[in-house]
């Protein structure tokens, strides 16, 4: 066990802990807490944007996926989840940020009434569960990595939990924003400088280049067949629209000084993610060259543990020091942010609705409650999901937005026409149709992604919804008119 290294990575997170605290200081109001008040400058809204993206999944998950399968096996994530933040900020933001809402589900009440609120609002709430226990799964890991095996995953998992948990409680999306600042600093120089040594491990940029092209992963296009097409397609919209309507990447937005802020924070903040995505993917690639089969053999039995294996084994104690940092950023950023927001959404939209008298005082107070209920509750389903992948809990977290919450949204912002019955009709059958169409209930699904499936049934049920009682009155009217004819008229 390595002990200094284990001392630095204490030192790192009692730091992000206290800068945490101290932005707790400045909380006044539910706004604050929830969007920190809209005030932020475009390189906080950049780097907490970026923040949120860069995650467990990007570190461990994608470059294990890229050396096993190629560009094509990740066209989800870093591809899809940086494309969406690309869409928020050129269509989304600036007409959001006008409206001057707390959070997501406020849009749906005012443009469909409370049922569609609490409807969306839940599914919002239920897909972060995969997503922040992707997150504690990665910390217990990394923990446990670190310590040999003298933590266990499972304690590694609330350690780490507790000690994202209690920043967020007391500074809300303030500290998320400032921490992340800090943290994707410490991301960017370490994960930079160990690609530099890395490639020198290598034996040179060129020839982790080659090994790539020979083992082909630079391929990104599927077979030209319907089902390999379908699936492929159906993996990239699930990140790139069903995290759109999402509560952290509405609070990035509103948390901007102005829209324009908004708008360029989300777009520079999607492509820097894709651009530096390919550092973790190039240190992996290299990881093959120096260790050979051995680095293949860990990406098939356990492909989370592979850079941090590569690092350990191979790299000095500073390398190990800054990548250990820069991982704990990665996890810690996205965690936070993934633990706030929910618990926004749930006060905001649910809570209120129940207790609509709530001061503002009683609503932060609830707010930083219902943080530490959700935390338990994620806990609770990352220890039971453990040995799901970390990429897998990440890619199935964003299939229930995408299915009943972001039709209404686009429809709603775009189109007058857009009615409550069809945004009803709307989430009932894009969330139907993506359950009939699982594998495991549907062999259909095999052939056609269920997530995909339920996309196109929700669009269907937002125009029938929203054209079909407009079409049948029409009708009436028109039978009442002409039953008030004269005969001949009439005929």
């Amino acid at each position: 066990m390595n002990t200094t290294l284990i001392v630095f990575v204490v030192i790192y997170l009692l730091g992000t802990l206290a800068l945490g605290v101290w932005a707790g200081t400045r909380i006044k109001n539910t706004s604050d807490f929830a969007i920190a008040g809209r005030s932020l400058p475009l390189m906080m809204v950049i780097t907490t944007t970026f923040a949120t993206w860069f995650g467990a999944e990007t570190v461990m998950g994608i470059p294990a996926k890229f050396v096993q399968s190629g560009l094509g096996a990740i066209v989800e994530d870093p591809f899809g989840a940086g494309t969406c933040l690309i869409l928020v900020g050129l269509f989304f933001a600036t007409k959001l940020y006008r409206q001057n809402l707390l959070t997501i589900g406020d849009f749906y009440r005012q443009r469909y009434g409370k049922g569609v609120e609490v409807a969306c609002s839940t599914a919002i709430i239920l897909s972060y569960l995969g997503w922040v226990a992707a997150q504690i799964t990665a910390l217990g890991l990394v923990f446990s990595v670190l310590t040999q095996g003298a933590m266990s995953e499972t304690a590694g998992m609330i350690v780490g939990t507790l000690a994202v948990l209690i920043y967020v409680v007391v500074g809300g999306f303030l500290a998320v924003a400032w921490t992340d600042f800090i943290q994707m600093i410490v991301l960017v120089v370490g994960m930079s400088i160990i690609a530099v040594f890395s490639a020198d491990l290598a034996g040179g940029t060129d020839k982790v280049w080659a090994m790539a092209q020979s083992r082909d992963l630079f391929r990104f296009w599927p077979e030209p067949t319907f089902t390999d097409v379908a699936m492929f397609v159906g993996a990239a919209v699930t990140m790139m629209l069903g995290s759109i309507p999402q509560q952290d990447v509405f609070q990035r937005v509103m948390s901007a000084k102005d829209e324009k802020t908004a708008r360029n924070g989300a777009v520079i903040g999607g492509i820097s993610y894709i651009l530096f995505a390919f550092v973790p993917m190039f240190i992996v690639a290299s990881s093959v060259i120096v260790m050979g089969q051995e680095a293949l053999d860990i990406a098939r039995d356990d492909y989370q543990k592979l850079l941090p294996a590569y690092v350990l084994s191979k790299m000095p104690l500073v390398m190990q020091i800054l990548f250990f940092g820069a991982l704990l950023s990665a996890i810690k950023s996205t965690s936070s942010a993934t633990l706030l927001a929910p618990a926004t959404s749930f006060v905001e939209n649910i809570l209120k609705n129940l207790r609509p008298q709530m001061r503002d005082r009683e609503q932060l107070k609830a707010m930083r409650l219902t943080i530490v209920v959700f935390a338990a509750l994620v806990l609770a389903y990352a220890i039971a999901m453990k040995g799901t992948s970390i990429f897998e809990l990440v890619a199935s977290a964003y299939k229930v937005t995408l299915v009943g919450a972001f039709v209404p949204l686009v429809f709603g912002l775009y189109w007058k026409r857009a009615s409550t019955q069809g945004a009803i009709f709307s989430m009932a059958a894009g969330i139907g149709t993506w359950i009939a169409f699982m594998p495991q209930i549907n062999p259909l699904g095999e052939v056609f992604p269920e997530q995909l499936a339920g996309l196109l049934a929700s669009v269907l049920g937002m125009l029938l919804g929203s054209l079909a009682p407009q079409w049948l009155r029409n009708r009436q009217e028109h039978k009442a008119h002409v039953a008030g004819l004269p005969d001949e008229a009439s005929a």
